[in-house]
């Protein structure tokens, strides 16, 4: 293989995040590598993310661009990315996670706890709604959809007091440190399965010697086991982007921890479940065996505890 080619969304944000990706690819390989950009349904439609048909939205025309040889790997946020497998093709490596946090970004410095009674806020996520309806009930919720430009130009244009956004993809564009009011802990705010991880997508089979190089520098082995507890929990609850469901996993003193929630949309209801496991080491088996442990009774807390009856979900085996 003399260029690895590397496949993205066309966003500002999916091209920031790809850039890095294929930088330490180019370093860990010494080798040519090349962006491929890559439109998708989800970029250039403007209704809901939920009636778009959820997360598979932004990741189909990647893979099918893949299972096509137009490129070697596709870079993907994870929490974009459906939990069900793809056939034909595999996660060949999970770098380094970013803040996984959920941040405000309002005008006049607001934060959540400031804004004015009757606030707009705008965000597309079904689970930030629910969640923004829980904390201040008192707010109007407005339902959004555009890149984080398009976005935070509402904010700016003075349509919306403020936004919800991830933190991670507004540093990996160089905006959170002039954008963001209000940090909304996880503790508090749990953010979407996966948020702030990417996923380095592959062809299945054995991959060419300088990509497997490549894969292996990219792949952490903690944000891997962390973003499987939190997705497994989410596979166990299916419902994609439709569903408000947040979860936070972290390796912490030689335990993974994992809580997860599942809010009704209307945010008058929660329910909480949170376990932990304690891995045989930190290799990456067992750390994975460890985050599928803590998820699957994750989820089966949530599901006696009546999840199924305050969001819409659709239980899988």
């Amino acid at each position: 293989m003399s260029v690895i080619r590397v496949g993205t969304r066309g966003s500002a944000l999916a091209m920031a995040q790809t850039t890095a990706v294929a930088n330490r690819i180019q370093a860990a390989t010494n080798g040519e590598v090349e962006i491929i950009p890559i439109t998708t349904h989800g970029d250039v439609s403007r209704e809901s993310l939920s009636s778009l048909g959820g997360t598979g939205v932004f990741a189909s025309a990647l893979r099918e661009a893949l299972l096509n040889d137009e490129c070697d790997v596709v870079v993907h946020s994870f929490k974009d990315l459906p939990t069900e497998e793809y056939p034909g093709l595999a996660i060949g490596a999970t770098p380094k996670r970013a803040d996984a946090r959920d941040v405000l970004c309002a005008r006049d410095g607001f934060t959540l706890a400031t804004l004015p009674e009757g606030a707009k806020v705008g965000t597309g996520s079904p689970r930030r709604a629910a969640q923004l309806r829980a904390k201040r009930p008192d707010l109007e919720v407005v339902d959004i959809r555009g890149n984080v430009g398009t976005r935070l130009a509402l904010v700016a244009d003075e349509k919306l007091h403020a936004v919800v956004l991830a933190a991670a993809g507004l540093g990996r564009l160089g905006l959170l440190e002039n954008m963001a009011t209000d940090y909304l802990e996880l503790s508090d705010w749990p953010t979407a399965p996966g948020q702030g991880a990417l996923a380095i997508e592959v062809r299945q089979g054995k991959p060419d010697r300088l990509l497997t190089k490549a894969l292996a520098v990219l792949n952490h082995a903690t944000t891997q086991a962390t973003v499987t507890a939190e997705r497994h929990v989410l596979a166990r609850l299916e419902a994609g982007c439709a569903a408000p469901i947040g979860a936070t996993a972290v390796l912490d003193d030689g335990l993974l921890f994992l809580t997860a929630t599942v809010y009704s949309p209307d945010g008058t209801r929660r329910i909480t479940a949170s376990h932990a496991a304690t891995p045989e080491s930190h290799s990456v088996a067992d750390l994975q065996d460890a985050a599928l442990d803590v998820a699957e009774r994750a989820a089966r807390e949530l599901l006696a505890g009546g999840a199924a009856e305050i969001a819409p979900l659709t239980v899988t085996s």
